[in-house]
């Protein structure tokens, strides 16, 4: 086997430990930490004086619950992706309400407004980042469409770019490629906002 063979059986493995870890929650421990996370995360944000947050709405166990709506009820403005293609980077629109989000492809929700194309997530001063897992380092784990890679870049530099996940998922290390932009902050339900690299 290559080494890049064993690199991808490695993010590969990471993923199915790491999906089955969030399968095996409870509803009920996914409803705390949601309640512990949610506070944290806009006194963090209102403490930085962050307008605009590009978010997203959390699905298949990940943890924010109601996020969007939470971050809106914190005066934020909040910027939702939306899936093109499996080629390009994100385009965003303004997420305005629960009524405002619409079903889409990969069992996601999606904004049903204007749509304000790729760039748009330039206007963030905070992007939040779903993912299966951070390291310490900042590399970030997602679920393998690539589609935070080709965005994130288009991200204005001086945003906080925050990792999204459960305490057991900020790990020591996980295999990361030279063309990933990592996590800048990371934030879990029960160890608050955390500075990267640590």
């Amino acid at each position: 086997m290559s080494t890049l063979d064993e690199f991808r059986t490695s993010k590969s493995q990471w993923r199915d430990q790491l999906l089955q870890q969030r399968r095996g929650l409870e509803k009920s421990v996914r409803a705390a930490d949601d309640e512990r996370l949610h506070p944290v995360l806009s006194g963090w944000l209102g403490e930085r004086g962050v307008n605009t947050v590009a978010a997203y709405v959390p699905v298949g166990g990940e943890p924010g619950g109601e996020l969007p709506a939470v971050l809106r009820s914190a005066g934020l403005r909040v910027l939702l992706p939306i899936v093109v293609d499996r080629a390009s980077p994100l385009d965003w629109a303004e997420y305005t309400g629960p009524d405002s989000l619409q079903p889409a492809t990969y069992g996601l929700l999606e904004p049903a407004g204007d749509r304000l194309g790729a760039s748009a997530i330039a206007q963030a001063d905070a992007v939040l980042v779903p993912a299966l897992g951070v390291d310490h380092r900042g590399v970030r784990l997602g679920r393998g469409a690539g589609h935070y890679d080709r965005s994130l870049p288009l991200a204005n530099p001086d945003a906080a770019r925050i990792g999204v996940v459960r305490e057991a998922e900020f790990v020591p290390e996980l295999p990361g490629e030279s063309h990933d932009v990592l996590m800048t902050w990371v934030i879990t339900p029960s160890g608050g906002v955390r500075e990267l690299p640590m």
